[in-house]
């Protein structure tokens, strides 16, 4: 599979209808349990003044949540449009629209015009894409300070559970479709760019958060 059919999976997969269901619970209930521990380890490193590159952002719960706590810009790239419209209402509703970027394309195919950030983050992103090893070099060369990752734990459940949701996603004739990369090998990439592991920990039996500081 190669990248562009993944993007417009994603495109497809990820609409309208699906960003607006996710925006009323992140509304309702707040962030996810993995991104709540993203969050946490990321104040605790510190977060105001910073500037903030959010891969995948979805419906912009990193960037809303750092805002809180004094981030001082953000750049949201996404595959999807609706979920990055959705992150542009909820900005517009929080008050920080003036302080947010949004760009619509596969981050691999952008790379080249998007600058450094001090945070940069991907919260379930690189199980999205195929070409994992330029997804994490290209954006770990851009985390000037901290790079958070959130991805499926190398597992047999989350690679038979991948398995079978992507025959369902066949049946359905969606060019989208789940990975689960060696955690190894992403280590190792995000070590080649200079940066070392700060926190590590698993966020129930499907997700683990990693974050690494420069």
């Amino acid at each position: 599979m190669n990248c562009y059919d993944q993007c417009q999976g994603l495109e497809n997969l990820f609409d309208t209808r699906f960003a607006q269901r996710d925006l009323k619970d992140y509304r309702r209930s707040g962030p996810s349990k993995q991104t709540r521990l993203l969050f946490k380890v990321l104040r605790e490193a510190g977060v105001k003044g910073r500037t903030l590159l959010d891969i995948g952002g979805g419906i912009g719960a990193i960037q809303h949540e750092l805002m809180k706590s004094g981030l001082d810009a953000s750049v949201d790239v996404d595959a999807s449009s609706a979920y990055l419209a959705a992150a542009r209402e909820e900005a517009a509703r929080q008050g920080y629209a003036d302080r947010a970027q949004y760009l619509h394309g596969n981050f691999i195919d952008l790379a080249p015009q998007i600058e450094g950030a001090d945070i940069v983050t991907l919260d379930r992103v690189i199980c999205c894409f195929p070409d994992m090893q330029a997804m994490v070099s290209l954006s770990a060369a851009r985390a000037k300070q901290l790079y958070a990752l959130v991805y499926p734990r190398d597992s047999w459940w989350t690679r038979l559970g991948g398995r079978v949701g992507n025959a369902v996603l066949a049946l359905q004739r969606s060019k989208f479709r789940f990975f689960v990369h060696p955690a190894e090998q992403v280590d190792a990439i995000v070590r080649e760019a200079g940066l070392q592991p700060r926190f590590q920990g698993n966020a129930g039996l499907i997700w683990q958060v990693v974050v690494y500081s420069r």
